[in-house]
């Protein structure tokens, strides 16, 4: 067995399902925040070029990833090499957009566009990566490299967005909320429209398919937004959706600007008692 061989073969093997606060849960909590010990070390002076490049391999690290997740649910090999798509787990969930917007912020120069998918980047994927790995643990299987998969997207997230706020790159400022704001409404948007498809298309009779888990014609199965499902018209609960995200997206800007000024306050205190 060569070597990728055996890699392939431990991701694929078996674990008991972590729980929240276990012990795997806890070491991959860890992780993400030491991992901005050298990114924000190495370059001491970080240049635009350099940060647009660590935003991009971090997506395309997570593309790699994506791509190992979606073979891993695609193929069975019980009875010989079997394909069969799981149309559940098509990447185009919530917690899957920043993956596109990491690859689309790396490859594109400073502007209003660039600064939107960074700032998206800062707000949204900072409150879902948060989300996830806060409590974790509708996420967790019992295959060993789907659990890490799903720990090192979830936990770059929040990688991503700190160090953006830390290198100054995104402002912590109020108009942050404001810049991200249409990137998420065009996600949410294109979302719809691939539910959409899938009910026309005849999917939805064999496959779930439920892009953001906001799809009409599926049980509502989101926490608190299936009651507003239940209760709204559809076209109004995209509009309550994007709002109720953009508020607790905001909220974490909000906590992120605060600890930004705690920072500042204290660090002249320090360098006077050097």
């Amino acid at each position: 067995m060569t070597f990728w061989q055996s890699v392939l073969a431990f991701l694929d093997s078996s674990m008991e399902t972590p729980a929240s606060f276990g012990w795997f849960h806890l070491l991959w909590l860890a992780l993400t925040f030491l991992v901005l010990i050298p990114l924000l070390r190495f370059p001491k002076r970080q240049e635009d070029a350099h940060i647009r490049r660590v935003v991009l391999f971090t997506a395309i690290a997570v593309t790699v990833l994506e791509v190992y997740k979606q073979i891993n649910y695609s193929f069975s090999y019980e009875d010989g090499i079997v394909f069969d798509y799981q149309w559940y787990a098509f990447p185009f969930q919530f917690c899957s957009t920043p993956m596109y917007i990491g690859l689309l912020a790396g490859l594109t120069k400073k502007g209003k566009l660039h600064e939107s998918l960074c700032a998206y980047l800062a707000t949204y994927a900072l409150f879902a990566g948060l989300a996830v790995m806060i409590y974790p643990n509708d996420v967790f299987i019992s295959t060993i490299g789907i659990n890490i998969q799903t720990m090192i997207c979830h936990g770059s997230m929040i990688t991503i967005a700190i160090y953006l706020f830390a290198t100054g790159y995104v402002k912590l400022s109020h108009r942050t909320i404001l810049k991200a704001m249409p990137v998420f409404a065009v996600t949410v948007g294109m979302a719809a429209v691939m539910n959409e498809i899938a009910y026309r298309v005849g999917l939805l009779e064999t496959e779930t398919f439920n892009m953001f888990f906001i799809s009409p014609y599926c049980d509502p199965s989101l926490l608190v937004y299936s009651d507003v499902q239940r209760a709204v018209p559809f076209p109004w609960c995209l509009v309550i959706y994007i709002l109720g995200f953009t508020a607790a997206a905001y909220l974490v800007l909000l906590i992120a600007m605060g600890i930004g000024a705690l920072i500042k306050k204290l660090r002249p205190a320090a360098v006077a008692v050097k």
